[in-house]
C-alpha cells in the first residue's frame, strides 16, 4: 500500500521483500476467506483499534490518510473493487471477496504496482543501517541502498515462518527508536482439558456469548487440543490476556428467568448429562458447563445463573508462534503523527511494526492497509517537498 502511494512517473520505487514470494501473511488470511473489512459506522470500527502505549485509548487516527480523510471500510471496499475484485458483506457485516480467496486480489495488486514501475526484489532481507543507507542480504550478496525516503513494513512477531520474525527490533532500538515488547494478539488460550472433554477436541462452539467487561463476542470458537481458539475468542482476547475475567453465556438469547424455567423441568430418571442436553440443547455446551461449572448448582435459578455466566478457566495465552497478530512495536512517542520515525528522518513505519492491535474480523487488515497508505503518502509528500 505504501508503494502504491509512492509510485509516480519518473520515480523509482523498490520493494525489498525478505521472503521468496510477497504477501505470505496476506495469503494466509485468505485461507479463511480474506475478511478485508467490516460494514459498520466508522466510530464503531475505530473503537476496535487500540494501542498498548496509549492504554485503552482508541487509535482511530491510524485510519486517517494524512489529508483529514479516513481510509476506512468504504474506502477499502472501493479500493478492492478498483482492482476488479467483487465483494460481498455477510450477515455480520464482514466483507469478503466473492471468490473467498486472497490470491486474485494479490495478483491484480502486484500487476498494478509492476505497471506503475515498482521494482519487487525478492529474498532481499534488511540486516542493518550502514553509512547512511540500508544494508541487505540478497542472493547476489550484500547490497546497500540509500533511498531518499523509506517505508518500513516488516511486520510484528507472530507467524515468524511467514516472515514477521521481529528481527528488525535490535536494528531500530540501536538507532534510538523506542520499541515496546511484543505480546501475542488474536490468540487462543491454553486449557488443560479433562478426560471427558477429549471427545470434543476440534468441535466448534456456536451460539454463545463471551463477556469480558463491556465487550461481548458472539463469534464461533473451537475447542482444540491446546485450549480454545477462533474468531469468537479473538474478539475479546486482548482484554483476557491483560487480566480481565471472562465469562461465557451459554444461552445468550434467553433471559435468566426463561432459562431458569427450563432448568425447573423435572429431571425424572434422566442422567445429569441427558437432562442438561434437554435444557441446553447442545452437547458441547453441556460439556463446558460440567467442565467449568463445578461445584454444580442445586436449584433452577442457580443453574441458570451459572449457565449465563460460566467462568472461562484458562492457563494463559498461547505464544506468539500461534498468534494471528501481535501487540507491541514502535511506540507512538517514537513517531511523528505522519508515522515518520523521530530518530530516523525520512524513514516511516507501518502495519504491525507499530504499537497497536485490533481483532480479526476486518479490523486488523483495514488498519494495516490504512497505516501503509498513511506512511506512503507522508513519504511521497516529503519527496515532493525536497
Amino acid at each position: 500500500m505504501a508503494a502504491e502511494m509512492l509510485m509516480a512517473p519518473g520515480r523509482r520505487v523498490i520493494v525489498a521483500e525478505a521472503m521468496p514470494s510477497p504477501a505470505r501473511k496476506f495469503l494466509m488470511a485468505g485461507k479463511s476467506g480474506l475478511n478485508l473489512t467490516r460494514v459498520e459506522p466508522l466510530s464503531v470500527f475505530q473503537a476496535h483499534l487500540a494501542g498498548g502505549d496509549l492504554s485503552a485509548e482508541p487509535r482511530g487516527h491510524l485510519l486517517e490518510d494524512g489529508t483529514g480523510a479516513s481510509f476506512g471500510p468504504p474506502e477499502v471496499m472501493a479500493w478492492a473493487e478498483g482492482l476488479g475484485v467483487e465483494l460481498f458483506a455477510g450477515s455480520t457485516g464482514r466483507v469478503f471477496p466473492l471468490g473467498m480467496k486472497a490470491s486474485p486480489l494479490l495478483r491484480a495488486w502486484l500487476a498494478r504496482l509492476a505497471g506503475g514501475g515498482v521494482d519487487l526484489r525478492r529474498r532481499w532481507r534488511w540486516v542493518g543501517l550502514e553509512d547512511g543507507g540500508f544494508r541487505f542480504d540478497t542472493p547476489e550478496g550484500h547490497r546497500l541502498l540509500r533511498p531518499a525516503v523509506t517505508v518500513l513494513a516488516l511486520g510484528g512477531a507472530s507467524w515468524p515462518r511467514l516472515g514477521s520474525d521481529a528481527a528488525w527490533v535490535p536494528i531500530l532500538a540501536g538507532a534510538g527508536v523506542e520499541v515496546a515488547p511484543f505480546r501475542p494478539a488474536n490468540m487462543g488460550f491454553r486449557v488443560s482439558w479433562s478426560e471427558p472433554m477429549q471427545r470434543f477436541l476440534g468441535t466448534p462452539v456456536k451460539g454463545t456469548a463471551l463477556v469480558v467487561g463491556d465487550r461481548v463476542g458472539r463469534g464461533e470458537w473451537v475447542i482444540s487440543r491446546a485450549g480454545i481458539e477462533g474468531g469468537g475468542i479473538y474478539e475479546v482476547a486482548a482484554a483476557i490476556r491483560d487480566g480481565a475475567e471472562a465469562r461465557i453465556d451459554l444461552a445468550p438469547d434467553l433471559t435468566s428467568e426463561a432459562l431458569a424455567r427450563r432448568f425447573a423441568q423435572p429431571r425424572g430418571r434422566l442422567s445429569l448429562g441427558n437432562w442438561l442436553r434437554r435444557v441446553l440443547g447442545d452437547p458441547v455446551k453441556v460439556a463446558l458447563l460440567l467442565e467449568w461449572g463445578r461445584p454444580l448448582p442445586e436449584d433452577p435459578q442457580a443453574w441458570a445463573a451459572r449457565a449465563k455466566a460460566l467462568s472461562l478457566r484458562h492457563k494463559g495465552p498461547m505464544g506468539l508462534e500461534r498468534a494471528i497478530s501481535s501487540a507491541g512495536g514502535i511506540t507512538s512517542r517514537a513517531l511523528h503523527p505522519d508515522l515518520e520515525l523521530r530518530a530516523l528522518p525520512g524513514v516511516f513505519a507501518a502495519g504491525e511494526m507499530l504499537d497497536w492491535e485490533a481483532p480479526t474480523g476486518g479490523y486488523l487488515l483495514t488498519g494495516c492497509m490504512a497505516t501503509g497508505r498513511r506512511a506512503g503518502r507522508a513519504a511521497a509528500a516529503r519527496l515532493s517537498a525536497t
